[in-house]
């Protein structure tokens, strides 16, 4: 019988077709993360059964602009750039499971079909967007990670401005923020086929980074606005009192996850 082949859809008889790799995935981009803290009530209406709250700070609320080029084990898309390069935006939470704190990724964009099958893999909530963030280079008018450079991001989708931030770097930090830094836990759900069959994939899953490198962090003060949009919620989140802001590069090694439970977050579709 013949056979087909490929880590994720298409699959083909030689698999050449299927858009993403296996794993492991290997990353390496800017991150300008955003810290602030929103009421905690909005938090907690995002986390599903059986997590809750963190305990200390609830309403910290991480929004991350990331600029990445990533590639599967062969490293063949680094030399086909559209296959590697593609940015996100992505707001983080912290939550409670089984009393250890995770970070939660509760809403996310990213600009390349790729970079959203891999997030259906892992569990986050990706959607289609266009995210922009000013670079830093060595020459010319480009900003340098130093006491007073100022850094751009903005975030759209559906035609709409859903963010929008400037970020002035202050000091050396000792990291690129507290919200984003536990492992993920996240839900992988897939609706039943049959009409009124629930959930045919009801997982929660811990997962984080197989390995990490990460260069110098700066901090600094941000300025952030968030604007409502018909199908969107990310306004929910507003920014009730900020924390920092932060610049880091990092590269990231992505190599799966572990199952924590199944069958118990009462999602419903």
């Amino acid at each position: 019988m013949p056979q087909t082949r490929g880590y994720f859809h298409p699959k083909t008889a030689t698999g050449r077709s299927s858009l993403i790799p296996a794993p492991p995935w290997h990353y390496s981009g800017d991150l300008l993360t955003v810290e602030y803290r929103t009421d905690p009530e909005r938090v907690r209406e995002l986390l599903p059964d059986p997590l809750e709250p963190a305990p200390d700070d609830p309403g910290a609320v991480a929004l991350i602009w990331a600029d990445w080029q990533s590639c599967g084990a062969s490293r063949e898309e680094l030399l086909d750039p559209v296959r590697s390069q593609y940015r996100e935006t992505f707001a983080v939470v912290r939550c409670s499971y089984q009393g250890r704190i995770y970070s939660r990724c509760v809403y996310i964009w990213v600009d390349r079909d790729f970079a959203l099958a891999r997030g259906v893999h892992q569990g986050y909530p990706k959607k289609l967007g266009s995210i922009h963030l000013t670079r830093t280079h060595p020459y010319g008018p480009a900003p340098r990670p130093e006491p007073g450079a100022r850094l751009g991001a903005t975030l759209a989708a559906a035609d709409r401005r859903l963010a929008q931030a400037v970020v002035t770097l202050r000091e050396p930090a000792t990291s690129g923020g507290f919200v984003n830094a536990h492992p993920m836990a996240h839900h992988r759900w897939l609706p039943a086929i049959g009409r009124g069959g629930g959930l045919a994939l009801d997982e929660l899953i811990e997962t984080g980074a197989a390995d990490i490198q990460a260069g110098p962090a700066w901090r600094g003060d941000a300025e952030l606005d968030l604007f409502a949009a018909p199908t969107e919620e990310l306004d929910r989140l507003e920014v009730r009192e900020p924390i920092a802001a932060y610049w880091r590069q990092v590269g990231v090694v992505w190599d799966g996850g572990t199952l924590l439970e199944s069958g118990t977050s009462g999602a419903r579709t």
